[in-house]
């Protein structure tokens, strides 16, 4: 089964390979060597001075870290599809006041509404963007966005889960507070960790934040990444393994921009293939994913019918998710594809289509 899905993804075979090794302490030097090595290198890759944590959890993990650990009474979130509106869930679940800037699906948010809607709410302490919206294959406009927020002080959040890894992130130009991802998605690892950028003002928040928890603590984080090169608990060290290769291979093949580039090339084979079917992008134009095509269903034919047609080809899609699930369905460009894994994928949903 080739995985054209949207995480867990197919990772390199070298990947895969590393995650064999023997395992050690956490609290021995090999490892303590490896984590460091491993943070350096991501904090390299997203151009930041900020702390970079490792987490053994999902990205919602995180997203509920920045919650507990950020925001005392109010948050805003920002929602176009369905991993927005579960950033709005956590902070109700959390206790938290919760602000929503919500526009219809397949719609960019924009920096004119957010900047109305921030003017309008003075006392909103964080703003959390989905940078990359896997759920309708939208990608928002972040650069303007992260303006808009630094322009009223607030805190930014930011999702990167099917972003980071896939299409340029830059923490400090753009002033992310706490920018998240999972290992699962566009990095090609297996799922069990979760990496964030953490800024020196989330951290202060951290500090005298009451009530936070013990498991997503930002300062312990800190604490003993400092003293230690660790963390406070057992961390998924097979996983760490296989990120600090994929980031090394990343290196060996001339940088991040090349991978940009690659995910570029792959998506535009996949948008012209689409294209050539008869079939469409759902996302308004200029805001398509690089990452995740949502494609509408041909007429005649759910998205789950072209899934499941596509499962009995090989080929491994993802579902139309929420209220699109049978209007759509995603075809993820993310993790150890091929080219001419592209080529066979289309050419199967050129009858799976019909």
């Amino acid at each position: 089964m080739k995985l054209f899905t949207v995480g867990p993804v197919a990772c390199r075979p070298e990947v895969l390979e590393e995650m064999s090794s023997q395992m050690f302490s956490h609290r021995s030097e090999d490892y303590k060597e490896l984590h460091r090595e491993t943070v350096e290198r991501l904090r390299r890759f997203l151009e930041t001075e900020n702390q970079v944590f490792l987490f053994p959890s999902s990205g919602s993990g995180v997203m509920e870290g920045t919650v507990r650990n950020c925001v005392e009474r109010k948050m805003l979130c920002c929602i176009n599809g369905e991993f927005g509106k579960r950033y709005a869930r956590v902070g109700e679940s959390n206790g938290k006041e919760v602000e929503r800037l919500e526009v219809e699906l397949g719609k960019s948010i924009t920096p004119e509404s957010l900047d109305e809607l921030l003017s309008s709410s003075p006392d909103v302490e964080a703003v959390a963007i989905t940078y990359n919206e896997t759920s309708v294959g939208l990608l928002n406009p972040l650069p303007e966005l992260a303006k808009v927020v630094k322009k009223h002080g607030k805190l930014l959040f930011v999702d990167a889960v099917s972003a980071m890894g896939g299409v340029e992130l830059k923490v400090d130009e753009w002033g992310i507070d706490v920018g998240f991802t999972s290992s699962q998605k566009c990095f090609g690892v297996p799922p069990g960790l979760a990496l964030a950028s953490v800024s020196e003002e989330a951290l202060k928040r951290s500090e005298r934040a009451k009530d936070k928890g013990w498991y997503f603590d930002f300062k312990l984080y800190e604490k003993y990444q400092q003293e230690g090169s660790s963390t406070h608990m057992t961390p998924p060290i097979p996983q760490i393994l296989a990120l600090n290769k994929e980031l090394e291979i990343i290196e060996q093949e001339g940088g991040k921009q090349k991978r940009f580039k690659l995910y570029s090339e792959r998506m535009q084979k996949i948008k012209q293939g689409i294209k050539a079917l008869g079939l469409s992008l759902f996302p308004e134009p200029g805001y398509e994913s690089p990452t995740v095509g949502c494609v509408n269903a041909p007429e005649g034919i759910s998205g789950l019918e072209v899934y499941e047609r596509m499962r009995e080809r090989g080929f491994e899609l993802a579902k139309g998710y929420g209220k699109l699930k049978e209007r759509t369905f995603r075809i993820g460009n993310m993790g150890y594809i091929r080219l001419e894994d592209v080529a066979e994928m289309l050419q199967a949903l050129a009858e799976a289509a019909k």
